[in-house]
């Protein structure tokens, strides 16, 4: 797949460079675009993820229905940051995985007080997925990540998959944290 994404990416690059001064963040949105383009299940799982969050852009809308933040602003040293979590505890508890419903969205606050959406995080307690599926959980052909327990959530072992569908990650669309994402203006409410 990354070869694909790659070759999908070249005609965006060139193009790019021949405008002018070209950046590594450049780099990281034409590849960005072309996996939202390439027609793989991955450029289509975050088109789903995008169509599925745009109207949480607004923060009070996520609040409107039905989700809260939890866990403060998650940050992981050297590794970035996940960023806050904003968290909807009945689809949680469901045990289905939809990539149109995510169980959080993910924000990152700004210095000037407001929150910009970053992605979409899925979430489903490993003993609610395990006593049902034989296999691991995947969404669109990308598996979730085993969070076990005990853990810096609190919370039992779990799968969860990061969708980085607003904001570019420079380690990978689908990874869990993100050198891009800054908790610095987070104050605490």
């Amino acid at each position: 797949m990354k070869v694909r994404r790659f070759a999908c990416s070249v005609p965006v690059v060139l193009a790019l460079s021949a405008l002018g001064p070209f950046t590594q963040s450049d780099a990281i949105h034409a590849q960005t675009h072309a996996a939202l383009h390439d027609g793989t299940q991955a450029g289509a799982l975050v088109k789903v993820v995008r169509e599925a969050t745009e109207r949480f852009r607004d923060v009070r809308v996520a609040e409107a229905e039905g989700y809260s933040l939890l866990f403060g602003c998650v940050s992981g040293g050297d590794y970035g940051a996940m960023g806050l979590h904003y968290v909807n505890l009945s689809r949680v508890v469901d045990g289905v995985l939809d990539p149109a419903r995510p169980e959080i969205i993910l924000y990152e606050p700004l210095p000037n007080g407001q929150l910009r959406l970053t992605g979409a995080d899925y979430l489903v307690l490993a003993s609610d997925w395990d006593s049902k599926n034989p296999a691991p959980p995947a969404l669109m052909g990308q598996l979730l990540h085993l969070f076990e327990s005990p853990n810096r959530f609190g919370l039992p072992t779990f799968y969860t998959l990061h969708v980085w569908a607003w904001k570019d990650n420079p380690t990978g669309t689908f990874a869990n944290w993100n050198a891009r994402v800054r908790c610095d203006a987070f104050d605490g409410d």
